[in-house]
């Protein structure tokens, strides 16, 4: 069965964006990119919400030929990538993606089961929807050393607790990796 990652930059009061959905105070250094590029490198499927795909879409695929190395390479890491996109509202996606328009949960099941190996997910409002069915085997929290205040939260509501076992931390210059394991994944 494959793993589910779900894996965000997150504020120290623990929002994945401001309140006008910038992220700028998440922007990696070096050496966070490297390390983004090399675990990306090792992801299976990338499972995208609308939003976030539009964003990685907006940007990605039209790096500069000037660009740093360290962002064509993940550049080309992203357009390579198998991903499914998750959306309601999109008719077309590209860049090696699969839409799926309906029964995220469902679909989600279907791709864990389907093979060995290592999923992740983007999207704070794809992954909200997926964390109620216990679906995330491991959160990679990258939190920075911002309090931004209000914006879309990490995690939804919860009716019920979650519990996480700390397997790993990391320091960068710009961010603390936290990586917690489900309990019974």
């Amino acid at each position: 069965m494959r793993k589910l990652i779900y894996s965000y930059g997150v504020s120290l009061d623990g929002y994945v964006n401001d309140r006008d959905g910038s992220i700028d105070w998440g922007d990696p250094d070096d050496e966070l990119h490297q390390f983004h590029n090399d675990r990306y490198r090792e992801i299976d499927i990338s499972l995208h919400g609308r939003r976030l795909y539009q964003l990685m879409a907006d940007y990605w695929p039209h790096v500069a030929d000037d660009a740093p190395p360290i962002e064509r390479e993940f550049a080309r890491l992203w357009t390579e990538k198998p991903k499914y996109v998750f959306s309601r509202t999109l008719t077309e996606v590209h860049w090696n993606s699969t839409l799926v328009k309906e029964h995220a949960v469902k679909e989600v099941r279907r791709l864990k089961s389907a093979g060995d190996g290592v999923m992740e997910v983007g999207g704070a409002a794809l992954a909200a929807s997926l964390i109620p069915h216990n679906l995330i085997d491991e959160y990679w929290l990258f939190v920075y050393p911002v309090a931004v205040g209000g914006g879309t939260p990490l995690f939804p509501l919860l009716d019920k607790r979650i519990q996480l076992r700390l397997a790993e931390t990391k320091h960068f210059e710009k961010a603390v990796l936290l990586r917690y394991v489900a309990a019974g994944a």
